[in-house]
């Protein structure tokens, strides 16, 4: 299938909404490559019966069938390179029951429940379109364009891609729908969904753009008197998200939805296929009609660039049109499904596993997290979205990477983000941060420790950190935090008494909640510990006891931090016995600090063995 590149396609079948039943003729218009052409590829089920495939109006001289849908027929004359040509495949058949897609059969018949509708309807995602039409499945290879004419019987309506240009009546009570799109399209968004629907249309009026129909094929009036609140609420999600990334990327053509039993929704691109209507469903399918369809991920390993963008789109039009407090509780809630397991990666390593591809954990939740941490990373919402509109109008109409991706934001950087892409793409877990703090002489001492879920493949998260202060009158300041290493400690000029810090407040990094914040009076910065005196100590290393050989009273208290930074031993050091009791230690580096009353302080830095 790499000797040609497909142009169009015209789907023009016959399709009932009572069964899997399809057949009818498939017009792919294509160009060769830099080779002639002697034979051409395409996939179809293989239980179809091809009647014939006609290239450039001659019969094929010779078919093979390979598998579960390869096949090849050979030309009865070579097309020349670089050469348009067009070839007929006319089949007939039963899509199989497979359950191979993302949600069910590429091809499915059901009757709605509640509303009692028999409904046939397609689902292609991710390699699943040769089981009901004869294509070719490569991702990077969009058609141009694409009619689709369905004959069904008059009593249906048919959805699909693109402008519907005509209804024409047919002899035996039948009807053939005939749709038109002249947009590139992936082969799994190509769609049908096949019922006696009702057709309910509003519209939307986005910023510097046309006005856009919205077409509706709802089961019946019952299920439009239900649904039509969340229905109403398209258009405002349509202008919104085209201020914010760009303009509906299929303005001159439509958008809408199509009901179907399917178990959720299916962003057939201009044409959603949704089994109902609530608020977080219809925006992401409406999202990924610029992240997924306008712009597709030009391999499934890279499926977060769809579906990843396409859950923060729910995110987005909760903070629109909901409120703050149902924006967090989302975010909260694809956080804690991204942490419900420690590892994963949003990479996907394993694309014949459609359950990996379309995980909810790491490829919707945890790209959604990626995606606001990015936005956290620029700081900067202007920049952020501008980003957004910039892979638009980059890759709109194509395929992209996350390399292409990973270049846009690393324009508006202004630096290498490889160690993020490293770290959150093809590494596994998240951190959790604890802080020790204090406050002393007019400075806040902060110490952050990041501890990670998945240790042997992600060892540290690079990343900088918010901590909130709170002052004794309500009053907050947020301070930004490099975490440069595993324990990191800083110091901050604050004169006002502060009573609490919390961790990352304003829920920007996926990052567990369980570490602690602990006020330690032993917390100093390294420049500070670096001027502070050296106390000799011995036996070191140590067992039981270390002995403090040059101090000179008054009592003193002294606090034992362990490599990592804890605290892990307070003692009050009496000048007529300057011993430290380290019997409770275990084998390991320790650092000594001795705080004197007066404010002074010594420091040592001692080995307990066993």
């Amino acid at each position: 299938m790499a000797g040609y590149d497909v142009k169009y396609y015209k789907l023009d079948i016959r399709l009932s909404n009572t069964s899997r039943n399809v057949g009818g003729t498939v017009t792919i218009k294509a160009r060769t490559g830099s080779q002639p052409l002697d034979s051409l590829a395409f996939e179809l089920f293989s239980t179809f019966t091809i009647e014939s495939v006609v290239v450039d109006g001659q019969a094929s001289a010779g078919l093979r069938r390979k598998g579960q849908g390869d096949v090849t027929v050979g030309l009865a004359k070579p097309v020349a390179a670089n050469t348009l040509f067009e070839a007929r495949i006319t089949y007939n058949g039963t899509a199989p029951n497979s359950n191979a897609g993302a949600i069910g059969n590429a091809l499915n018949t059901r009757i709605a429940p509640t509303y009692n509708v028999s409904t046939t309807w397609s689902l292609s995602e991710p390699y699943n379109a040769y089981e009901w039409w004869p294509c070719k499945q490569v991702l990077t290879d969009k058609a141009d364009s694409t009619d689709v004419w369905v004959t069904t019987a008059a009593a249906n309506k048919v959805g699909s891609n693109g402008v519907l240009e005509r209804v024409t009546n047919l002899p035996n009570n039948e009807v053939r729908y005939e749709w038109k799109s002249r947009h590139p399209i992936d082969y799994y968004l190509v769609s049908v969904a096949v019922a006696p629907y009702i057709e309910y249309v509003n519209y939307a009026n986005p910023a510097g753009g046309p006005r856009i129909p919205i077409v509706n094929y709802v089961y019946n009036q019952a299920a439009l008197n239900f649904y039509r609140p969340e229905i109403d609420r398209t258009p405002g999600f349509i202008e919104s998200f085209s201020a914010q990334v760009g303009l509906y990327p299929f303005a001159n053509e439509k958008y809408g939805h199509s009901m179907a039993p399917i178990g959720g929704g299916m962003e057939h691109q201009t044409m959603t296929t949704q089994d109902g209507f609530n608020f977080t469903l219809t925006a992401h399918e409406l999202f990924h009609q610029w992240f997924g369809d306008n712009v597709t991920c030009g391999a499934w390993e890279d499926i977060w660039l769809n579906e990843g963008f396409a859950s923060y789109g729910e995110y987005l039009a909760l903070n629109a049109f909901s409120t703050p407090t149902s924006a967090r509780s989302w975010l909260n809630q694809a956080h804690s499904s991204t942490m419900s397991q420690p590892g994963g990666s949003i990479f996907v390593n394993d694309t014949s596993n459609v359950g990996r591809i379309f995980s909810s954990r790491l490829s919707y939740k945890k790209g959604a997290s990626v995606i606001h941490m990015l936005r956290y990373l620029l700081n900067d919402d202007a920049k952020f979205f501008r980003v957004l509109r910039t892979y638009q109008s980059t890759y709109g109409g194509r395929t992209a990477r996350t390399r292409d991706l990973q270049r846009l934001f690393e324009a508006e950087a202004g630096r290498s983000l490889q160690y993020f892409f490293d770290q959150w793409f093809r590494g596994e877990g998240y951190p959790t941060f604890a802080l020790r703090w204090n406050q002393t002489g007019g400075q806040v001492y902060l110490q952050s420790t990041q501890t990670v879920s998945m240790p042997t493949v992600t060892p540290f998260f690079l990343t900088d950190i918010d901590y909130r202060l709170t002052f004794a009158d309500n009053s907050t300041r947020t301070i930004r935090f490099a975490q440069t290493q595993p324990v990191r400690t800083l110091a901050v000029a604050e004169s006002r008494a502060v009573v609490g810090i919390e961790i990352d407040p304003d829920q920007w990094l996926l990052n567990g909640l369980a570490g602690l914040v602990v006020r330690d009076e032993g917390v100093v910065t390294s420049t500070q510990a670096a001027r502070t005196p050296q106390l000799s100590v011995y036996p070191n290393p140590c067992r039981d006891q270390l002995r403090l050989a040059d101090f000179s009273g008054p009592s003193a208290q002294a606090v034992v931090t362990d490599a990592a930074g804890r605290v892990v031993l307070r003692q009050i050091i009496p000048a007529a016995r300057p011993i430290l009791q380290t019997s409770t230690l275990a084998p390991g580096l320790y650092h000594l600090r001795l705080l004197s009353p007066d404010g002074s302080a010594n420091r040592a830095r001692f080995v307990k063995e066993d």
